[in-house]
């Protein structure tokens, strides 16, 4: 039977209870750090060769030359047009619906005058080349596909290249359709640490990117978390997270399969309910007994539920927000009347889903906002991967004769004031009369 950690806020203990179960160690492990800076190594040191040996090694491929490791873009127009007219018809109405939403993300040059006739602006232009992750393993993700690519067409991102592992050679054809559809410039077969390190270094097939998104697992975070300053990044990802705060306006069924939802992604992913009602509390757990055996990820949801799983009893849906606010969820889900009443309460989380009809799920395939968002806690500075991450923000600055002479004696007199000499001498040379 899967058992939820149940604690509340009234315990003498509760904090330390919470603290604990909240906390997740990170992903920054002493021997998975060790593999993987040895796999970059190698990545950079022999380039394709490298790629061929790890991916026979930990995909358990048979490959013997680089051009296998990559799918042509004819392959992936071929599963795009192979699939069924329902499932292309619900990818193209994910795809409308995502690129709709970041099409109001988009940032625009701008120009202002000051009152001496000096122009101050800002240029916004795309990254030139990114590279997307897409997990396998576990499970394959298209919906990961669109997340990532869509912002980056919509920046105006010139070249996308996407990888993605295949174990054992298994290839997922939603996926490859989804590049297909959203116009991938190129797929490899690769994945783990080694992909990202050929998107870092570049290999004599892979190309290098100037910015690497998207989540994967440990070793990817990991890979990541290294070659940052290298590679732009979107984020380092940890396990996938929602919290949901219901009452007694709830359905329990409905709460306990969005708790399956998220669960069932990998086992340190985590399902948290916080509810103003025991008795609630009580019918979400009977639901979960009831509903457990049918779901096919029964293992891993109730291997997520028992170790990282957490119920809390508040005294207030008001005292509900505020444990939120120090979560930061990644998911946020208000599942109880009047919830808009609530949104502005809320200050950390990747997303709020609003009201009983708005599942999480939505936001991870078609709602419109991007379901790559910030993990751990990280929602109190982070923000979900948009558009503005594909974009680069320019200063421009140009100054008349006129206007230069004041800002002249105000940078020379704080160069002075810095000892920065040669800065003082450089404004005053512009400091000249009108006459």
């Amino acid at each position: 039977m899967t058992k939820v950690l149940s604690i509340n806020t009234r315990d003498a203990n509760f904090d330390e209870q919470f603290e604990q179960r909240v906390a997740f160690e990170s992903n920054h492990e002493t021997d998975v750090a060790i593999q993987v800076a040895e796999i970059l190594g190698k990545v950079r040191r022999e380039g394709d060769a490298a790629l061929i040996e790890l991916s026979n090694r930990f995909d358990q491929l048979n490959v013997t030359t680089s051009g296998e490791l990559e799918m042509s873009l004819e392959r992936c127009r071929q599963a795009l047009e192979s699939l069924p007219s329902e499932t292309r018809t619900a990818l193209e109405t994910a795809a409308d619906r995502i690129e709709t939403y970041h099409r109001h993300q988009r940032a625009e040059h701008w120009q202002i005058e000051d009152s001496h006739g000096n122009r101050l602006g800002q240029r916004v232009t795309p990254i030139e080349r990114v590279g997307i992750y897409v997990p396998g393993g576990k499970a394959s993700y298209p919906s990961s596909v669109l997340m990532n690519a869509i912002p980056a067409k919509v920046a105006g991102v010139k070249e996308i290249i996407m990888v993605s592992p295949t174990p054992r050679g298994e290839i997922n054809e939603l996926v490859l359709a989804a590049a297909a559809l959203v116009g991938v410039s190129r797929v490899f077969c690769i994945g783990g640490a080694h992909a990202v390190g050929a998107l870092t270094f570049g290999t004599e097939t892979v190309p290098k990117v100037d910015k690497i998104v998207g989540p994967g697992n440990k070793f990817v975070a990991e890979a990541k978390r290294q070659v940052f300053g290298r590679v732009g990044l979107d984020m380092v990802a940890g396990p996938s997270e929602v919290l949901i705060i219901a009452d007694d306006t709830a359905n329990p069924e409905w709460v306990a399969m969005d708790l399956f939802a998220q669960a069932e992604h990998d086992e340190d992913a985590q399902s948290i309910l916080i509810s103003n009602s025991a008795s609630f509390i009580g019918s979400v757990q009977q639901a979960i007994f009831d509903l457990i055996d049918d779901m096919p990820r029964k293992p891993i949801i109730e291997a997520s539920l028992s170790s990282r799983g957490l119920f809390i009893e508040a005294t207030s849906l008001d005292e509900a927000i505020e444990l939120a606010n120090r979560i930061a969820p990644e998911h946020l889900e208000l599942a109880f009347d009047h919830a808009s009443d609530y949104v502005d309460r809320v200050h950390h989380a990747g997303a709020i889903f609003v009201g009983h009809y708005t599942p999480e799920s939505f936001g991870d395939y078609c709602a419109g906002p991007n379901h790559v968002l910030p993990t751990s806690g990280t929602a109190r500075f982070s923000s979900p991967l948009g558009v503005y991450d594909f974009q680069k923000r320019t200063s421009v600055i140009e100054c008349t004769q006129s206007g230069a002479q004041p800002l002249a004696r105000i940078a020379s007199h704080l160069a002075d004031c810095e000892s920065l000499i040669a800065h003082g001498v450089s404004a005053r040379n512009r400091e000249v009369s009108n006459d």
